[in-house]
């Protein structure tokens, strides 16, 4: 079993910075990609990075590239994701997920999110 957990929310000014942190504990080894979602008020989740855990391939949604950067630590067990150049539309709860790669694009361990608002 898989254990997540996020840390790093707040509020921030647009334009701003901002640096979310994902711990796994359990059975990590089993975890083939780490990502990151999101959910806004009244949306659907959606997807916004994520890496592969043996490779270190990044992959990232069209909305935050060149912004966001995700990144790893394999011997901490912990992914990061970087916010810079913040907008208004990035608030959100921040879901750190985890795809062990039983179903393809399938994440089944979750952690229980993180609140980021960008105010102006």
């Amino acid at each position: 079993h898989v254990q997540l957990v996020e840390s790093g929310g707040g509020l921030v000014q647009a334009g701003g910075s901002l640096r979310l942190s994902c711990v796994a504990s359990g059975r990590t080894f089993s975890i083939q990609k780490m990502g990151w979602f999101r959910q806004a008020l009244g949306k659907e989740r959606e997807f916004v990075a994520a890496i592969r855990w043996g490779s270190g391939r990044t992959y990232y949604a069209d909305s935050v590239k060149d912004r966001f950067t995700i990144s790893r630590d394999n011997a901490k067990n912990t992914v990061d994701l970087q916010m810079n150049s913040l907008k208004a539309e990035d608030t959100a709860v921040y879901y750190c997920a985890g795809d062990p790669g039983i179903v393809l694009g399938r994440y089944d361990y979750w952690g229980q999110g993180t609140q980021v608002t960008v105010s102006s």
